[in-house]
């Protein structure tokens, strides 16, 4: 069977070229695409020394494909800056944009507009403000109690079992019930969305071969269907969430079109839980590595907010972003020129020695830990932030204080992204329950 020739383009421009380009570009020493391999491979903590490579080449390095920091105040001044937006720059007139729109994939995709991570203002302002208010400090704050309570249901059903795999048991259910609640997801598709964001996870990632491209296309293919289905049912059900409030706006005047409705629906769906499953899962293997530092939580319980957000810190739960040049523009007091793309590597700036003294050492008493750049910045800061700490210092700390003998077992397996960086399994042996022995 003859492959789709409009999927065949995509891959090759968008997978098969770049990664070829980026292979032959490690091998003549470019620091870039040698991150590019290494990040395959290696834990975030193993790339500590790639990322000292690229801080010895200067705050802002030169490279085949455009230049690349891992320099705080740096990744700092890009994802603030004016000058700089989202997306892959190509001239709209070059063959392979004309390419890749003949062969435009027809759902709705993380990367592509109307995607908030791919607009700029006024329309990023505009979607922006739809969904901003379920969001913020006292919205957040004020999902505490329902938060605690499924973190508590979900430690009940999980009892039973000597072995668990508290990635998926616990780290992914948590954040997905939630957002689920949040937007209208009944109870009975939480695992189907669950399996919709791991399939379309390696949508952010380049180089995929054509399996896993393929199956890219058709997870977010699944998805955008399940999302017309989900829309339909509250258009004609609506309820007290906020997929009902995003419908209403779409259904006024000037109002959201369909499509900026799904694209906006399914990014705040998908990266509601996405980051907090990896946050979560990223903070238990630190801790199974430095069970010093859980030894300070147990003496003093209030650093726990302070200990997520050196989990963030240390090992974020997204690698990478990068922005292009509207136009010539000087970052680090070098010429960035229009078109010109600037990779900011998040994980390396959280671990810039002039901003985090001893920086590749775990500390849930540092000074600065919230000073970490892992929700990027400017105009496309985490819209989902403030949830994202509050759900992972309540459900790791309602984990260990439940199951203060937890012991995380040999066989953890990291997800295969490259940008997103979690764990795909993590075996665990709970041990006896703080209730059932105080009892």
């Amino acid at each position: 069977m003859r492959p789709d020739p409009k999927r065949a383009v995509r891959w090759g421009l968008e997978h098969a070229l770049p990664r070829q380009l980026v292979r032959v570009a490690a091998r003549r020493g470019d620091l870039q695409a040698q991150l590019f391999f290494a990040a395959e491979e290696h834990d975030t903590a193993e790339l500590a020394g790639e990322f000292d490579r690229v801080r010895q080449a200067g705050s802002l390095a030169a490279t085949r494909m455009g230049f690349i920091t891992v320099d705080h105040a740096v990744v700092r001044e890009v994802l603030s800056s004016n000058d700089m937006r989202t997306g892959f720059p190509l001239a709209e007139d070059s063959k392979v944009t004309k390419a890749l729109r003949w062969a435009k994939f027809g759902y709705i995709h993380p990367l592509r507009p109307p995607s908030l991570l791919a607009t700029e203002p006024p329309d990023h302002t505009r979607y922006r403000k739809l969904v901003t208010r379920v969001f913020t400090a006292r919205a957040v704050e004020a999902l505490r109690p329902q938060v605690q309570s499924i973190a508590e249901g979900l430690l009940d059903d999980l009892a039973e079992e000597s072995v668990v795999d508290l990635a998926s048991g616990y780290c992914a259910k948590l954040p997905v019930i939630v957002i689920s609640q949040i937007l209208g997801v009944p109870e009975d598709e939480h695992d189907y969305v669950l399996e919709l964001g791991a399939g379309a996870a390696p949508s952010l990632d380049f180089g995929l071969s054509w399996k896993a491209a393929g199956d890219v296309e058709r997870s977010l293919q699944r998805f955008d269907s399940w999302l017309d289905q989900h829309i339909e049912r509250l258009r004609r059900e609506p309820g007290d969430n906020l997929m009902s409030q995003l419908i209403a706006a779409r259904d006024e005047e000037g109002g959201l079109d369909e499509i900026e409705l799904k694209s906006i629906a399914g990014l705040v769906l998908a990266a509601g839980f996405e980051t907090t499953v990896n946050l979560m899962s990223n903070a238990i293997a630190l801790f199974a590595d430095n069970p010093g530092q859980l030894a300070l939580l147990r003496d003093d319980p209030s650093l726990w907010g302070n200990a997520v957000d050196e989990a963030l810190r240390i090992d974020p739960p997204v690698l990478l972003t990068a922005r292009s040049a509207v136009r010539n523009t000087r970052i680090a007091g070098k010429l960035v020129s229009e078109q010109h793309m600037v990779t900011t590597v998040l994980a390396g700036a959280n671990r810039d020695p002039e901003v985090f003294p001893d920086p590749h050492r775990f500390d849930v008493a540092r000074d600065n830990a919230r000073e970490h750049l892992s929700f990027s910045g400017g105009r496309h800061f985490c819209l989902g932030a403030a949830l994202a700490r509050m759900e992972a210092e309540i459900g790791l700390r309602t984990l260990y204080e439940r199951y203060p003998h937890l012991e995380v077992l040999p066989g953890r397996t990291r997800r295969t992204t490259r940008v997103l960086r979690g764990f795909e399994h993590l075996p665990a042996r709970l041990g006896t329950s703080a209730s059932i022995a105080v009892s």
